[in-house]
């Protein structure tokens, strides 16, 4: 077939025909007629003719390319497959996900894009994997909701590992939480050397983590080893795995990472050292402290006096404190409550002749400073894990929190919260809306374990009851709302049931509020009865494969009688033709 030439413009440079037929195409055959192919045809009809015997040529005239070398197969997972409801429901989970929003959260359907975490933490936690054609879908709504990434990238396993390398689109999977990847075998130096010269960031991730378990010290010399060589953020990333089992022998390494060329790896080391009450950077930072906060025994009652730095000098700089307050900060203070926070808390019992937390929190400040010595205390308690000193800061859930020992920020008092056991996290926040109501709880919840069960549980549920009762302004509790519906235990449901019903709306409640409390409970009630289907779907799971390992293990042992059985018959038949054998040869003989 004779290849395509190429035309001439007035100017003499060359035109490729096919560049003729688009432009033919998008100005019109009018404008622009096309050379004819040979036939009779002309305008549009002569336009397709043309473009049909060029396509052809263009096909002809390609050169076989050698073919593109093909991935390696994907790993095997061991975990055992989804039930089959369970599959069905994460397909549908997952396109419901990219569906419109329908604007606004009235209505009672449930909002199944709040129960995708909830669903992934639960067959996570039963040890299924997903299905291979849902891992793509899987893999996006990870893309589009980075608080789904952890628990998204854990339930794909190295299925989805390996389907992420393959994806530009989807390469945030290999550097996001080593939870994602599988954990590697230590047994071997040479391995485990290798991976961590060469594997991907999850993978190294996942190497130092399992390293550290089984050996801190080997963990250390390994991160110590390319320590120089590797790049700010991933500094960050690997010392933070050395929360797990810190210890006083990780001192020296965070001692060296104070002088780090980057600020927050500065301020990662200096937080993991006051951490360690005996390091020689908690001394440094009690010395401080106690230096500006002290006891006064003015007139024979003891009170406590501070007197906040005047200067940040470059050794405090070194240990982690930042010189430059916030907009809107005064630079003494700002300081005072760095040394305060990173002090170890112990110091103040040694301070104070032996008082508890309960009675140092409960003395007067001079001069103003309580905000501020409290707050930091709030931080040293959370960032030190301190249960007594969090008891005595948030005081009672009865006393209002303008009024409390602590702070007043609820946000503070969530964290404070979430240094305490679960249970009795709970009993304060039950107490607390008891005491308050809903409106001032939503950080509260927040750190509550899930499901609410008990006193909690009936505490959000009375609350909301009583305001539904009351006419309060319904769209103020629509994120309580949200919350219950993920966190709630779904054995609440059929209580609720009897709230889905219009109330009478009572002289001076919003307008249409009877209405919105209606389908708000509505669809609190359909959503924890979807949960709890939810559940039962993925429960099966776990009663079919206890029924198949049992049976598997039945016939399993029915062969192996069955094969002893058949050797036992055939050892039996091979020695009777023995003895025949033998008497016919006796009898020849």
């Amino acid at each position: 077939m004779p290849a395509t030439r190429s035309t001439l413009t007035t100017h003499g440079t060359p035109v490729d025909p096919w560049e003729e037929l688009v432009t033919s195409a998008l100005l019109g055959t009018d404008r622009r007629p096309p050379r004819p192919a040979g036939g009779g045809a002309s305008g549009p009809a002569a336009l397709l003719d043309v473009a049909a015997v060029h396509t052809v040529r263009r096909r002809a005239g390609l050169r076989p390319a050698a073919g593109a070398e093909l991935p390696a197969p994907a790993p095997d997972d061991p975990r055992p497959p989804l039930p089959a409801a369970a599959r069905r429901r994460l397909a549908q989970l997952l396109a419901d996900r990219s569906a419109p929003p329908g604007g606004g959260r009235r209505g009672t359907a449930p909002d199944l894009t709040e129960l995708i975490p909830q669903w992934l933490a639960t067959a996570g936690a039963r040890g299924f994997r997903p299905p291979a054609e849902l891992l793509p879908a899987l893999l996006d709504a990870a893309r589009a909701r980075t608080d789904l990434r952890p628990l998204a990238l854990a339930f794909a396993g190295p299925r989805g590992l390996w389907l992420a390398a393959l994806n530009p689109e989807w390469r945030f999977a290999l550097r996001a939480s080593s939870r994602a990847a599988q954990r590697p075998g230590t047994e071997d130096p040479e391995a485990v050397r290798r991976l961590w010269e060469e594997g991907l960031f999850a993978e190294r991730v996942a190497l130092l983590d399992a390293v550290r378990e089984r050996d801190p010290g080997a963990a250390r010399s390994l991160l110590a080893g390319t320590w120089a060589t590797e790049r700010a953020e991933d500094r960050l990333m690997f010392l933070d795995s050395l929360r797990a089992r810190l210890s006083g022998a990780d001192e020296a390494f965070l001692e060296a990472a104070l002088a780090d060329r980057s600020r927050n790896v500065r301020s990662t080391a200096a937080q993991l050292l006051s951490a360690l009450p005996d390091s020689a950077l908690a001394g440094r930072m009690a010395a401080r402290a106690v230096s500006c906060v002290n006891p006064d025994r003015t007139d024979g009652a003891v009170s406590i006096a501070v007197e906040a730095p005047h200067e940040c000098d470059a050794a405090m700089q070194r240990d982690g404190v930042v010189p430059v307050p916030p907009s809107g900060r005064g630079e003494r203070s700002w300081w005072l409550g760095q040394l305060v926070e990173a002090a170890p808390l112990e110091v103040w019992r040694e301070t104070f002749d032996g008082r508890t937390a309960q009675e140092l929190v409960s003395l007067p400040v001079a001069d103003g400073w309580a905000g501020e010595l409290h707050a930091a205390w709030c931080r040293a308690a959370v960032r030190q894990r301190d249960p007594d000193w969090a008891r005595a800061l948030i005081g009672a859930p009865s006393t209002p929190p303008a009024n409390g020992p602590g702070t007043a920020s609820l946000a503070e008092r969530s964290k404070l919260l979430s240094t305490l056991p679960p249970e009795e996290r709970a009993l304060w926040v039950a107490g607390f809306i008891a005491a308050h109501g809903l409106s001032e709880a939503f950080q509260l919840l927040g750190v509550c374990a899930v499901p609410w069960d008990g006193p909690l549980g009936r505490s959000v549920v009375d609350a909301l009851d009583i305001a539904r009762d009351a006419g309060s302004y319904p769209w103020s509790f629509s994120g309580v709302m949200g919350l219950a519906e993920r966190c709630l235990n779904p054995a609440e449901a059929d209580r609720l049931a009897v709230l889905t019903t219009t109330p009478d709306e009572p002289e001076g409640a919003s307008p249409g509020a009877g209405g919105y409390w209606s389908e708000a409970f509505q669809r609190l009630v359909s959503t924890l009865r979807l949960r709890a289907a939810m559940d039962a779907e993925l429960a099966q799971g776990g009663q079919e494969g206890q029924d198949a390992r049992e049976g598997q293990d039945a016939r399993e042992e029915k062969e192996s009688r069955e094969g002893q059985q058949g050797q036992d018959g055939t050892a039996s038949v091979e020695g009777a033709g023995a003895d025949r054998r033998s008497r016919l040869t006796g009898e020849v003989g």
